[in-house]
């Protein structure tokens, strides 16, 4: 009997002990294979970056909703893809989608180098003149009125009130009934009115009639085409201050605005052909008579003239020309010009996409420095070498893509996140 219990309570340690193992494995055995599991997937995920389908700018270190559009995120490309951080890939079919199109960069690469310019015409400032006053008065009545109207030497142009001259006339009125006794007194009042520029026959009328003269009339001493007035009716003069100016139009200067890496390429007496809106089909040959010493800052450009004939009086002031200048050989065979499709502009930059290698559609942006425009291109001063393949058509589209990937692109200068506006929505 007592050998029978012995059994029993063997037999029962042993069943308690096979059912904790049993239990053992269950909860801790799975649990650590699952936490095996867990830190394997975690490792894996440790570089996982989550971005939107519909918004590829979007990306975040752990799955979630798009702010944008709500949508669940997707894993990203890793981008282990040994790529340097400005450069990206475009598939072969999406070129074709887009029509990019890559053309290799070197010297010479154009035939016909016309450097353009753009400008318009002025007056030649070398035949401007001015009329001034030569005495202090009131202008009574004003004969020029318009601008563009002509004056010729001697015509009359104002009359005018001044108790300067009033007072002047009555010592010539005494000078003159004493000039026999004295002759000196008499020529030196009348000098003071030849100082005036008073005409003789109006103070041979004062002499004759005893009379002072109320308003005195006063005559141009210039010709032209009247450009300014500077008084009106009722308006007081003084001597020295000008009445109106005037330019002779039978020649004009046309003036451009060269920017400052343009400069190297002109030089004073160079042909330029110019030709003007208005006449298209007419061309105004010429040479470059002038390029200002001073750069202006504010638009870092020069002033370029040239003198033209206008003796028929087709080139009006004020109206667009542009000039063309052909580069000398020499020049042709070492600029380098690139297309102006190839060009993409932000503020003062100016960019390019490379094509790293002919038979691997990987690209990068890269600032270039540009000099004149030059037969639908742009003369290339710095930052492309020989034999570098450029994007020429499709620039957008690729500047778009590098934007999209976070690569350095035309308003992303350091690459990273393209900024949406969105941000913490």
């Amino acid at each position: 009997m007592a050998y029978w219990h012995i059994g029993i309570l063997a037999y029962w340690h042993i069943g308690i002990l096979v059912i904790g193992l049993l239990l053992g494995w269950v909860l801790f055995g799975d649990s650590s294979n699952k936490e095996m599991k867990h830190n394997h997937d975690k490792a894996s995920e440790v570089n996982q970056m989550w971005t939107c389908s519909m918004h590829p700018q979007i990306m975040k270190p752990e799955p979630g909703d798009c702010p944008i559009c709500g949508m669940d995120l997707i894993p990203a490309d890793s981008g282990n893809d040994g790529l340097d951080k400005g450069q990206f890939k475009m598939t072969k079919n999406a070129m074709a989608l887009a029509n990019i199109q890559t053309t290799v960069v070197g010297h010479g690469n154009v035939d016909n180098d016309i450097l353009g310019l753009s400008g318009k015409i002025t007056e030649n400032e070398d035949e401007i003149a001015t009329q001034p006053a030569h005495f202090n008065g009131r202008i009574d009545r004003l004969y020029i009125n318009s601008l563009g109207e002509k004056v010729k030497i001697g015509q009359a142009i104002a009359e005018v009130y001044s108790p300067e001259l009033i007072a002047a006339q009555q010592e010539l009125i005494t000078a003159y009934k004493i000039r026999e006794s004295q002759p000196l007194l008499y020529k030196a009042v009348r000098n003071k009115f030849k100082n005036w520029k008073i005409h003789d026959s109006q103070l041979a009328e004062v002499e004759a009639s005893g009379k002072v003269k109320t308003a005195f009339t006063i005559y141009s001493h210039i010709s032209g085409i009247i450009t300014t007035i500077m008084v009106t009716e009722g308006a007081h003069i003084t001597d020295g201050r000008a009445i109106f100016k005037t330019a002779n139009l039978n020649t004009v200067w046309a003036s451009f605005d060269a920017y400052e890496n343009q400069v190297s390429l002109l030089k004073k007496g160079q042909n330029i052909k110019i030709v003007t809106k208005a006449y298209p089909d007419k061309i105004f040959d010429a040479k470059i008579s002038f390029i200002n010493p001073v750069l202006n800052s504010s638009t870092r450009t020069v002033e370029v003239r040239a003198v033209l004939h206008n003796s028929k009086g087709q080139l009006k002031p004020g109206m667009f020309v542009v000039g063309s200048l052909e580069l000398t050989s020499n020049k042709k065979n070492e600029t380098m010009i690139i297309p102006e499709s190839a060009v993409l502009w932000t503020g003062e930059r100016s960019v390019v996409y490379i094509k790293r290698n002919p038979n691997d559609p990987t690209f990068e942006m890269r600032e270039i420095m540009l000099g004149d425009a030059i037969n639908g291109g742009y003369v290339v001063l710095s930052g492309l070498e020989n034999e570098e393949e450029i994007v020429t058509n499709g620039t957008f589209t690729i500047d778009a893509a590098a934007q999209l990937k976070g690569k350095k692109s035309r308003m992303n200068n350091e690459g990273g996140k393209v900024m949406t506006g969105h941000e913490g929505h």
